[in-house]
């Protein structure tokens, strides 16, 4: 039987001769998701009404932006040339790190200008932003993107996954299976969020986005070293790898920093 015959299409449907792909809807149904949760929690901390509704007007289009900044500039090689490609995103091109600093810094000048902590924000939104993460990987699953190296079809079957999933997981440029690297992204993920859910109301403020930027740091070292579509920063240097290990060590010095060296102000010691 032709292999091909049972991928999954990634266009979802055709409005003329336009093509809606899952890829994106499945970002908008991460990103409609969330925001219905970190709604919901705004409300419980008291946070002003339709907070989320106007932040999100700022940080959805900034982040895409940056992601896109973040990936041309890692392939600048791409776009010398012609730097006007850089702006046609629809021909693919964003990194997730892009878009999660662009994202932080939104909400830092926003929580500036409202007059309210970026950190119960920060908290609030993480996750949300798993969430997000988490359906949103299934995004490079349709497209055949974000995979790993070539590996057996037993060793797929081996872990136990269905059949349509370990067919798409056939590359017909490879002509081979890969690592579904972006179930193993999506899963630790999935696992992440239910730890924020189970421990938040322990931590102090800020922890818990401290306890995401630790959590997703690990877990996208690992997985990235697996890749084959990595941004290279200097020779074999992967930029996700180099931001996940900084990334690390801002979450765990934030930590310490807040608990040990500095004396907060009561109202910030506030459990989550």
């Amino acid at each position: 039987m032709n292999l091909l015959l049972l991928t999954i299409n990634p266009i979802a449907f055709s409005i003329g001769s336009i093509d809606i792909r899952w890829y994106g809807i499945l970002i908008a149904s991460g990103i409609l998701l969330g925001y219905i949760v970190a709604n919901k929690e705004a409300d419980k901390r008291g946070l002003p009404k339709d907070f989320y509704t106007d932040f999100l007007m700022w940080a959805i289009p900034i982040s895409i932006i940056s992601a896109r900044i973040y990936y041309v500039t890692m392939e600048w090689d791409q776009y010398a040339a012609n730097p006007l490609r850089a702006i046609e995103i629809w021909n693919g091109g964003i990194a997730i790190h892009g878009g999660l600093i662009g994202a932080i810094l939104t909400t830092i000048i926003y929580c500036k200008v409202k007059k309210i902590s970026f950190f119960k924000v920060a908290d609030i939104t993480v996750p949300s932003l798993l969430i997000g993460q988490i359906i949103g990987r299934w995004g490079n699953f349709m497209n055949q993107e974000a995979h790993g190296g070539p590996v057996s079809r037993a060793f797929l079957e081996s872990l136990h996954l269905p059949n349509w999933l370990i067919n798409q997981m056939y590359i017909e440029s490879l002509s081979s299976y890969v690592h579904p690297t972006f179930l193993y992204e999506s899963l630790w993920n999935l696992v992440g969020l239910i730890i924020v859910l189970l421990i938040r109301k322990h931590l102090n403020r800020g922890e818990v986005f401290a306890t995401y930027l630790i959590w997703y740091a690990i877990g996208r070292f690992y997985i990235e070293g697996m890749r084959t579509d990595s941004l290279y920063l200097i020779g074999e240097l992967r930029s996700a790898q180099i931001v996940s290990i900084l990334s690390l060590i801002v979450a765990i010095g934030l930590i310490v920093y807040r608990r040990f060296c500095i004396k907060i102000p009561t109202k910030y010691q506030e459990k989550f």
